[in-house]
Parts: structure tokens; sequence; C-alpha cells
């Protein structure tokens, strides 16, 4: 994926804000809560969570039956810059 398609998936409302409440989630987020929180169907929301998993921004944990969500030090990073330019506006 070139850089024009990836800018294009984080500047939309729903990755934007898959990333900021992963970085701000005070328990174990998995893509269905994830997907109640932003208002979204979870088959979205497991499709763009492909997508940062393979430019290396989350992680799937398998627990189980269950993937649990965690950001890489990348994604922590990029989700910083989307919640302070959020804050700002």
């Amino acid at each position: 994926m070139d850089n024009k398609e990836i800018f294009n998936v984080f500047f939309r409302e729903k990755p934007a804000m898959m990333l900021v409440n992963l970085k701000n989630a005070k328990a174990n987020t998995y893509a269905s809560s994830l997907a109640k929180q932003i208002d979204c169907t979870y088959s979205h929301v497991v499709k763009i969570l492909q997508e940062m998993e393979k430019e290396g921004l989350i992680n799937f944990d398998k627990q189980g039956r269950l993937k649990l969500l965690t950001l890489t030090k990348k994604g922590q990073d990029i989700a910083d810059h989307i919640d302070n330019i959020r804050l700002m506006l």
C-alpha cells in the first residue's frame, strides 16, 4: 500500500477514532467492542483493523476465541498525533 492510500485510511473519521479509542482504552479491547464504541459494523471494523495490522500499527493477540487489540509503538505515535489534532479542533 502506498503512502497516499494509507493516508486516506487514517483521515476518515472511523479509522482515526478507532486508533484514538485504542489509545485511550482502560480495559482490553476487542473488535466487537471497538465497533460499538465508534458506531460501526463489526465487518467494517475488522477490514480496517486488517489494513492497520499490515501497516504495523496494531497487533491481534489471540486469547482463546477472542483477539485482543493492541497498538504498536508506531500505532501509538499516530494515535497520539490524531488525538492531539482532534483536541485542537
